[in-house]
């Protein structure tokens, strides 16, 4: 059961408010940075008129596409790109239906969703960013938390009931733990975040890969459901005892305080755009672009960190908005990345861009992405 509506808006409107004046933040700093770089930037998109593209899926990237799609506005004012925060799976179910012009998720499309998509129009997967999931928790006493992974997995199983149990005050010496029940606090709709998350908790425990095992929907053994990253963190930011799973940004933007996780080398790593960006760089990106890290090699790196992917068609039976999409993505994997980090994301690797620039450019024959060093857009 949901805890007071009310409260939830209050602290789901704090939280929007914080995101959006961080945005607007950004969105000068980036109207400076074009206005600077002359080169760089274009008020003229031939599109044949103005053209409007409509996409829907995860939260997790939301707040960096929300300044993506603005910023984008600026430089091509006769393409806008409207974009809803609905969670990967409705996001994936609307893409397969054709509602929308593309989608967004954070886990990769598995084989059977692939073969839903119609062959005319067919799809391509492209990573444009990468950020942390992180345990967030509200204990006012305790600012710093460490966990080792056999007590997060057994807090999230129910195992491990109070924040006095002896397994996190082992871990966390001196700490005023206190002796009240833990509170869980999960995804209640269909969430790439979530495939994420259980997938990691599958592949270092047996007892949750059997009992629980991934998906972007579980049965979750203990603890109280909210709909998206915005819900989650209002729940936790006013619910005294809990925890729960949110991407990096929001915890960062909200102000929450997030625990330290153990990883594969059995070092303590907090999550930041460093320990994020050795977790990528542990990681081949395959050719097809769909790359699962479930529980990373390397002593910095931090355990729980997902590409998040733009669904787009290959084909488009509107040479305009095939177009647009092309526009749209080198923007992201060019003046887009610049903002990631301030955001709280991880910008791409180089070789990373450059293989997703590539598959991208096959969209659509009449243009050609560039993703050089102030280089023209394409034409």
């Amino acid at each position: 059961m949901l805890l007071r509506s009310g409260g939830i808006k209050n602290h789901r409107f704090a939280v929007s408010i914080s995101i959006l004046a961080l945005a607007i933040s950004l969105a000068a700093c980036g109207q400076n940075s074009a206005e600077n770089n002359k080169t760089s930037s274009s008020k003229k998109l031939d599109l044949g008129g103005n053209v409007e593209l409509t996409g829907a899926g995860a939260s997790f990237p939301s707040p960096l596409y929300q300044t993506w799609f603005a910023e984008l506005n600026k430089k091509y004012p006769n393409l806008k790109v409207n974009y809803q925060s609905v969670g990967s799976g409705a996001g994936v179910e609307q893409f397969t239906k054709g509602t929308v012009d593309f989608a967004a998720s954070d886990v990769a499309m598995k084989d059977e969703e692939i073969k839903k998509i119609p062959a005319d129009k067919g799809v391509i997967l492209l990573p444009v960013t990468a950020g942390s999931i992180v345990l967030a928790y509200n204990l006012s006493d305790v600012p710093q938390l460490k966990l080792p992974r056999v007590v997060y997995t057994n807090i999230l199983l129910g195992k491990i009931k109070s924040w006095n149990d002896p397994a996190i005050a082992k871990a966390n010496p001196g700490a005023k733990l206190p002796k009240e029940a833990i509170k869980v606090i999960y995804r209640a709709d269909g969430s790439g975040t979530t495939g994420v998350f259980t997938k990691h908790l599958s592949a270092i425990s047996p007892e949750w890969k059997t009992q629980v095992g991934d998906g972007k929907s579980v049965k979750w053994p203990v603890g109280i459901g909210a709909k998206g990253n915005e819900g989650v963190t209002a729940q936790i930011l006013q619910t005294p005892a809990s925890i729960g799973y949110v991407e990096y940004s929001y915890a960062k933007q909200s102000n929450l305080k997030f625990a330290s996780l153990e990883n594969k080398a059995k070092q303590f790593v907090s999550a930041s755009e460093k320990s994020a960006s050795k977790t990528l760089a542990s990681v081949t990106l395959p050719e097809n672009l769909r790359a699962f890290i479930s529980d990373p090699e390397g002593a910095d790196s931090y355990p729980i960190v997902t590409y998040t992917w733009i669904l787009a068609h290959k084909k488009y039976t509107d040479a305009n908005k095939a177009k647009a999409i092309e526009a749209t993505i080198e923007y992201a994997l060019t003046d887009g990345q610049k903002l990631a980090a301030e955001l709280g994301y991880v910008p791409l690797p180089a070789n990373v861009i450059a293989k997703v620039a590539v598959a991208a450019d096959k969209i659509s024959p009449n243009y050609k992405i560039s993703v050089a060093a102030n280089s023209q857009p394409g034409k």
